[in-house]
């Protein structure tokens, strides 16, 4: 009896002794395996377009994935700062934001693909100002709904006054054209207010000013319209505005429930374009069929309800302005998905919008391995501060 007492408190105490895990074990197997999914879909959708342009067929996942290191060591730099140097950070970074996208519209300065000037080149590596907005917007409003939470939940004012500056923001987007980036800023920052206690008549009010400004914009571009009314219908025409759509349902319809399997896409061969960047996760549901899209999805669901655990941790602690900053990047990743999947199922119209943590693109991979950077931060801050170190 002695010795099984022994034994049991020596077992009590390794437990004891067991330090706890500085951060979120499910959110870091979240974001590691859509980071892995992608860049595997990434070599695999864009392996014939490579080796046909440049004669590497994996140029594409070379690049993404030395984004992706740098992505990372970027990552481990910022982890390392408190999350209170963001607050005093984000009016500064919404300036320079508005800076960098005006600087986006002048010729020399701005690079132009597909009729969009949304990239400033360095040589190296081209700069997509929409994607660096997105990120200051957030820490930007985190910080506003912390300092004005009672003006917002009382006066008008309190919501207006942002959204005024956000007006600007969407504006010089709209000038690019990046009408899917206002969309997720404007969406985002409305999910913001309504998490940080706003009135719900002044929520649906701003709110259908919003969605109404945001359909005079679509309904007033001949271009914006034709992809509106293409997508109800992208059988009616398609070889020319329906065509992208289409080629992206056969992409569904070929994938069934297994998918043909990995590097088997026929519609990766020059048929879908933008096979590793907009329409990736058509990709993913030719060669995987239902059930890798079901895992990708789970995913995602997985890593936006650890994120809004992250969120709720904080705000629970009484540090609000982290809490605000994880809602605002939770958001802004399921906002993102979920129109990157409606756009490949035909079910919202064509948008420039990737599959975040998925889709090829290197500022994309850069601000959004900062991102999952600072909501590291937020976590290992939370679990310091309910262990009493902080």
């Amino acid at each position: 009896m002695k010795s099984q007492s022994v034994t049991r408190n020596s077992t009590a105490s390794r437990q004891v002794m067991v330090p706890p895990s500085p951060f979120d074990r499910w959110f870091l197997l979240s974001v590691t395996a859509l980071m892995g999914v992608g860049l595997l879909m990434v070599a695999s959708a864009s392996i014939v377009v490579s080796d046909h342009q440049l004669h590497q067929p994996f140029y594409f996942f070379y690049k993404q994935l030395i984004y992706l290191i740098i992505g990372v060591v970027l990552g481990s730099i910022v982890v390392q700062f408190d999350t209170s140097i963001w607050e005093k950070c984000g009016g500064i970074l919404l300036v320079g934001v508005m800076l960098l996208l005006a600087l986006v519209l002048f010729p020399g300065i701005g690079h132009s693909v597909n009729g969009s000037m949304r990239w400033i080149s360095l040589g190296f590596i081209g700069i997509q100002a929409s994607e660096i907005a997105k990120f200051a917007v957030i820490i930007y409003m985190a910080g506003y709904l912390w300092r004005c939470n009672n003006e917002i939940q009382i006066s008008l004012s309190g919501f207006l006054k942002p959204m005024a500056l956000l007006a600007v923001v969407s504006i010089l987007l709209l000038k690019e054209p990046d009408f899917g980036a206002a969309v997720v800023i404007m969406t985002t920052a409305l999910g913001m207010m309504f998490l940080a206690g706003m009135r719900l008549k002044n929520f649906l009010f701003l709110m259908v000013l919003v969605v109404s400004g945001l359909s005079i914009l679509a309904i007033s571009a001949p271009y914006r319209l034709l992809r509106l009314t293409s997508f109800l219908d992208p059988w009616a025409n398609p070889f020319t505005s329906g065509y992208q759509l289409t080629q992206s349902l056969i992409a569904f319809g070929r994938g069934g429930w297994f998918g043909v399997g990995l590097g088997n896409s026929i519609q990766k061969l020059f048929y879908l374009p933008e096979a590793h960047t907009d329409f990736l996760f058509a990709v993913i549901a030719e060669e995987l069929g239902l059930m890798g899209m079901l895992v990708v999805m789970s995913l995602f669901v997985l890593l936006v309800a650890r994120i809004f655990f992250i969120g709720k941790q904080a705000q629970t602690q009484g540090r609000h302005f982290a809490g605000f900053m994880a809602y605002g990047f939770g958001l802004s990743f399921a906002i993102q998905f979920a129109v990157s999947m409606g756009v490949n199922c035909g079910l919202l119209p064509t948008k420039g919008l990737t599959l975040p943590l998925m889709s090829y693109g290197g500022s994309s991979m850069l601000v959004n391995c900062i991102t999952i950077a600072l909501l590291l931060r937020i976590d290992y801050e939370n679990r310091m501060h309910s262990l009493g170190l902080q």
